[in-house]
């Protein structure tokens, strides 16, 4: 029986709950499809933080290298962290330190949810850069303090991690219905996004099965809003990647069900996967978190691992969770109420 080992990281506030739930649902599911899970839980979170002044240890990042994949529930208690320290010290050096590049957000309407929107069929694929861009974290700060203070905040794009992450958009389209959407805003940025503009352009030539049109970004801010429908595979910087799929959770009815994948399409080191939503520390405890973008991710992590037929048996169990109502209103629902439904679902 094939064993796959996952590092389990809760993290902080609505983490721990709805990692507890996508863990319930992985065990049956792989004890009905047949292969076995090995956890083995971490407590790195900002209570860590606060124990030991770091995020993880200095050796988490070899530690976690053995694993298969990682499981991430949520990071981040602002006020007694701040975002700026649990997101650079746990998030960005795992994703950096094990090249997941490509942030993968689906973006659809589960069976008994209502969005905000009079579209209802619609299917997007959001593909984010996610090592460099915008959030490569070069820059600084001088004079701190006085009326002269300077920050600045350098954006990196390399032409490897361009055209990476722009193949791999081509390739999902070309996987998908053949359409690819890039995002930029080379109008204003004519240096970095007319860089981007003309690798699209040139990768295009090596993929004419696929349809590619290049967007500004508030225009594909719009044309989500106004015609979802219309879009296939959305790929975009690490910026303008996390504004769009944030607003594609929106559309799909709210962050409780939006989840994505931290993939190294190259497989040289171990995947992340975890729901969009944060830690929530407005709701911790209450026990009414919607664990079903955790749940969602775990199928992510499952057909990346190549258990596409135990993913695809998450994937009908929440729609059969959802179809009845279940999980489909923010609050309206235990934590434990929609778990039991997904699980029973499986059965």
């Amino acid at each position: 029986m094939k064993t796959y080992r996952i590092a389990l990281i809760p993290g902080d506030g609505i983490g721990k709950d709805v990692t507890a739930a996508a863990w319930q649902v992985l065990e049956k599911v792989a004890g009905k499809t047949g292969f076995k899970l090995e956890p083995t839980s971490f407590p790195w979170s900002c209570a860590y933080f606060k124990e030991t002044g770091a995020m993880m240890p200095a050796d988490g990042i070899a530690t976690l290298r053995g694993f298969d994949a990682i499981l991430l529930g949520a990071v981040g208690w602002p006020a007694e962290v701040p975002d700026s320290v649990s997101l650079h010290g746990l998030l960005l050096p795992i994703r950096k330190a094990f090249e997941q590049y490509a942030n993968i957000r689906p973006h659809r309407l589960l069976p008994g949810v209502e969005g905000p929107l009079k579209a209802q069929e619609f299917d997007i694929l959001c593909i984010r850069e996610n090592t460099e861009g915008e959030y490569s974290g070069a820059g600084g700060r001088v004079h701190q303090g006085t009326a002269n203070e300077v920050a600045v905040e350098t954006s990196i794009f390399t032409r490897a991690g361009v055209e990476r992450i722009l193949r791999f958009g081509f390739e999902q389209a070309r996987a998908r219905r053949g359409k690819l959407a890039s995002v930029t805003k080379s109008n204003a940025q004519k240096y970095s996004m007319v860089f981007w503009d003309e690798i699209t352009a040139r990768l295009a030539a090596d993929y004419p099965d696929v349809t590619v049109t290049s967007y500004h970004i508030d225009a594909m801010a719009a044309r989500m809003v106004m015609a979802p429908e219309s879009l296939d595979v959305i790929v975009a910087s690490n910026l303008f990647g996390d504004i769009l799929t944030d607003l594609g959770a929106a559309i799909q009815g709210g962050l409780g069900f939006a989840a994505s994948a931290n993939l190294n399409p190259n497989r040289t080191a171990p995947s992340m996967f975890e729901p969009v939503h944060g830690s929530a520390p407005d709701i911790a405890h209450l026990g009414i978190a919607n664990p079903i973008a955790a749940i969602w991710s775990a199928a992510m992590m499952l057909e990346h691992l190549g258990e596409k037929t135990a993913a695809d048996a998450i994937m009908h169990a929440i729609a059969a969770a959802t179809e009845t109502g279940i999980g489909t209103v923010p609050g309206k629902d235990k934590t434990d109420t929609i778990t039991n439904a997904v699980l029973n679902a499986l059965a």
